[in-house]
């Protein structure tokens, strides 16, 4: 598999560390309101990655974290008069409601800040040692001019960074460019002990500290939205390898920014927008669907209209899918002969699909086979009435292209016609055969006015999917 590697700004084989398996890790949330449409990006991206790797054989093991001690945090909870735990356990619980709905995998762990304390207080300590960190009036900081590789991510030299850097008030790092790896506690705001007093972590660290624990000193992928690339990430790579004295991370992936028609979205320019409000209006798999109809890497605008458009081609998806499990019902004995020559065809949409995917995780050309195998099963399966096995290795391999997307997951939750509707289907085409068209008519009727609507085919009446 190629991947587009944003350390050094090309396309590489991706070659794990270890055979057979991956360490993997992506930034989480920050947990003090609800996931938005940006957070759905990467938590749908690279939960396709993963899903694609294990699929192809690899043993992932994926690490998430919660940042769960923020200033944001801090300020609602500030703002609510509750502790800051309420905040942050609030919202990881609406986190999980949204990431179920968006059919994101969990991780292998999902590590939170608080939790990690003890690792971040020992990798500080081994970083002011080593002489990259220094202590300030009960601050930590790190100083980048230490680490000669400070930079090499978001390809800028350290020059460009300084002229940009600030001190912020009440800071006291001796150059611009340092960033916190500790901050002393502030009146009535939470604080942990450490050998230079009480207080709390940085942002940057916490994500070192989480990798390094669960996943090693040396891992195979990190990955997050492209915001991230500075400095978050650039700092994560500055202050775990001046600690591990190994390389951090060997591939670097991130995705494109999420645009709301066609403009940045931002809270400034009120085009912000939960998941949760959209899935109220739209569902949650539309969402899954949109954000992987494009490469990750490229810019993705959301509107109605691109949703509208979601909801359209996964009615496909289901009406093709829910077709193949009819014409298995109605289809006639295996044909040895003719069934190897269809499977064959069809077998060509995976090799399809696995070719748009290793290149790059190009989610838009594996849709683009699937829906090439949606045109095979209707015309080739359905409607040339396939025998059964080939109608079963249709759904089988449908079922196996859509599972890696994570799509067409909403099958067993539409659930089968109750048995009443059932009988009076299979009364309908008995009326039919006997052209009792007025019973036949009657009972349509009927099962119109349960919420059941049919349709009649020349392999027999199917049951519609709401």
């Amino acid at each position: 598999m190629k991947i587009f590697n944003t350390l050094t700004r090309q396309k590489e084989e991706f070659i794990p560390l270890e055979a057979g398996k991956v360490r993997m890790y992506v930034c989480g949330p920050t947990v003090y309101n609800l996931i938005h449409m940006g957070n759905a990006m990467p938590l749908c991206v690279f939960d396709v990655l993963r899903r694609y790797l294990e699929y192809r054989g690899y043993a992932v093991r994926l690490v998430q974290n919660f940042t769960d001690i923020d200033d944001k945090i801090i300020r609602r909870a500030n703002e609510e008069g509750v502790d800051f735990s309420e905040i942050s356990r609030r919202y990881i619980e609406e986190y999980w409601t949204d990431a179920k709905g968006l059919n994101v995998l969990p991780a292998s762990v999902h590590p939170r800040a608080t939790e990690s304390i003890e690792d971040i207080v020992e990798m500080v300590a081994t970083l002011i040692a080593k002489g990259f960190a220094y202590e300030a009036r009960g601050d930590v900081y790190f100083s980048p001019k230490a680490f000669a590789g400070y930079g090499k991510l978001s390809h800028q030299p350290p020059e460009e960074l300084e002229a940009g850097a600030r001190v912020m008030v009440g800071e006291c790092k001796r150059a611009p460019m340092d960033f916190a790896l500790w901050k002393a506690s502030k009146p009535g705001e939470p604080a942990w002990d450490s050998p230079w007093g009480k207080g709390r972590p940085g942002w940057h660290i916490e994500c070192s500290a989480m990798a390094r624990r669960y996943l090693g000193a040396h891992i195979d992928l990190h990955c997050g939205g492209q915001d991230l690339i500075f400095p978050h990430h650039e700092n994560e790579i500055a202050q775990s390898e001046c600690c591990n004295g190994v390389p951090f991370a060997n591939y670097w992936m991130h995705n494109g920014f999420l645009k709301v028609d066609n403009v940045k979205m931002s809270k400034s320019l009120g085009n912000f927008f939960t998941v949760r409000e959209v899935a109220r209006q739209f569902g949650y798999e539309p969402i899954r669907y949109l954000l992987l109809s494009s490469h990750y890497r490229s810019p993705l605008n959301y509107s109605a209209t691109s949703l509208e458009q979601a909801k359209a081609s996964l009615q496909r998806l289901y009406t093709c899918r829910e077709n193949l499990d009819f014409a298995h019902k109605t289809a006639a004995a295996e044909n040895a002969e003719g069934d190897a020559a269809l499977t064959g065809r069809l077998e060509r949409r995976k090799a399809q699909f696995i070719a748009g995917m290793e290149e790059d995780l190009n989610t838009a050309d594996a849709l683009a086979a699937i829906f090439e195998l949606v045109r095979d099963c209707n015309t080739q399966v359905i409607e040339a009435a396939a025998s059964k096995a080939v109608c079963r290795y249709a759904a089988a391999l449908f079922d196996e292209l859509t599972g890696v997307l994570g799509l067409v997951c909403l099958r067993e939750a539409a659930g089968a016609p109750d048995d009443e509707a059932q009988a009076l289907v299979e009364q309908r085409s008995r009326a039919r055969k006997e052209k009792n068209w007025a019973l036949a008519d009657e009972i349509r009727d009927k099962l119109k006015a349960m919420g059941v609507a049919i349709e009649d085919t020349p392999q027999g009446t199917k049951i519609l999917r709401s």
